[in-house]
């Protein structure tokens, strides 16, 4: 059965409901024998891990999963950042503003996904137009630029401009996570405490939740990844990383005293990298509706057909329709009460995220949807389109 849980997104003060709960507990130990014996892992893979761990084996030739971790914070700690906003804010003498001064007002981390250093952090980071923003580096700090924001995803990507070449992190495969699989939290907790580790287990995958800032604004995050290591205002937008230092995930929010905290999935962040390092800009595919999950609970409360899927739906604003005009979706014919079941052959049941489905796609590409109309089944293609944020 479902929970809600009150949690909060990690530069403190934003909060979230948690739709989908799960705890597992921390597996024993493992071991991984030397090289020689690693010939399933790929070879280019094995050669820099064996490389990156081999100041910290055992006298026995064995790898725990002490080492492991040691070797992966070693491997990583140096490209892992923190960001200080720092903004005008008025001096007051009495009861009058007379004057601004630039302070520090707040702050995350971050991480180096380039040479040439390009950074990954969250956008509720850096969401302040009128602020500054200082990345620093072990001790060098660095004025960044902010150079694309993923409304849907909360990704921000910044640029600091240096002629050195920097320290940065690899991706890993966040599809190939598993329950109880050890993970590492690196960032700078409650703003003080830079490169701080945490460790623990993926808890949950593909957990929904619906984060706000405190202020009115809220957003929904779909698949993210569930875990029990410790993370804290100020972690927001460090990376997560599995036990050979790859960011699978990417820390956006936790639940204040539960010990749960939640990454966005390295493959999506991934892909906005790419995309922006090869663009200038995030891509995205665009399919133009608004969409509630078809579950056993609505299916009986509104006597749908149906127990899966989602059901395109308008807001509350009289400008929020199920179907945006002009969309890929109005192109192909979708309407209000349409229930999508399945894309390209996939099942829409409730692990199932339609949003990770959709941006999963390409742009141009055209993708089949099994929708539920006036209560039969029909097979519509839609041509996917580029997301214009304007």
């Amino acid at each position: 059965m479902n929970k809600s849980i009150l949690v909060g997104v990690l530069t403190g003060g934003i909060t979230a409901f948690f739709v989908s709960a799960g705890v597992l507990f921390f597996g024993q130990s493992y071991f991984i024998p030397t090289s020689q014996n690693l010939e399933e892992i790929d070879s280019e893979m094995q050669n820099e891990f064996v490389e990156k761990v081999s100041d910290v084996r055992n006298v026995d030739g064995i790898y725990s999963e002490e080492d492991l971790i040691v070797g992966a914070v070693e491997k990583s700690n140096s490209a892992v950042v923190s960001i200080v906003i720092e903004k005008d804010v008025p001096v007051i003498f009495g009861n009058q503003a007379n004057s601004t001064q630039r302070r520090e007002v707040g702050g995350g981390s971050g991480f180096i996904v380039s040479e040439d250093g390009f950074v990954v952090t969250n956008k509720h980071v850096v969401d302040d137009e009128d602020a500054e923003y200082i990345v620093f580096v072990g001790l060098d700090e660095y004025p960044a630029e902010v150079i694309a924001k993923d409304p849907f995803n909360d990704i921000a990507i910044l640029k600091i401009e240096t002629e050195e070449e920097m320290p940065y992190l690899e991706f890993g495969d966040s599809e190939e996570l598993k329950l109880g699989q050890t993970v590492i939290a690196i960032g700078n907790p409650l703003l003080e405490f830079a490169n701080s580790v945490s460790v623990g287990v993926v808890s949950g995958l593909s957990r929904s939740i619906i984060a706000g800032d405190g202020y009115g604004n809220s957003e929904q995050l779909e698949s993210l990844i569930q875990t029990d290591a410790a993370i804290n205002p100020g972690n927001s937008g460090g990376p997560l990383l599995n036990s050979r230092g790859e960011v699978i995930g990417v820390n956006v929010a936790v639940a204040s005293g539960e010990n749960i905290g939640f990454s966005l999935p390295g493959n999506v962040v991934k892909k906005v990298v790419d995309s922006v390092k090869g663009n200038g800009r995030i891509i995205r595919p665009f399919l133009g509706v608004r969409y509630f999950p078809v579950t056993e609970r609505l299916q009986e409360a509104n006597n749908l057909d149906v127990d899966y899927g989602v059901l395109l739906i308008k807001g509350d604003d009289p400008e929020a329709l199920a179907v945006v005009p002009g969309s890929p979706a109005d192109k192909a014919g979708l309407e209000e009460n349409d229930i999508i079941l399945e894309i390209d052959g996939e099942k829409l049941e409730e692990d199932v995220s339609f949003a990770r489905l959709i941006a999963s796609k390409t742009v141009g590409e055209v993708v089949e949807l099994k929708v539920l109309h006036d209560g039969k089944e029909k097979i519509v293609e839609v041509i996917l389109e580029e997301f214009d944020e304007d």
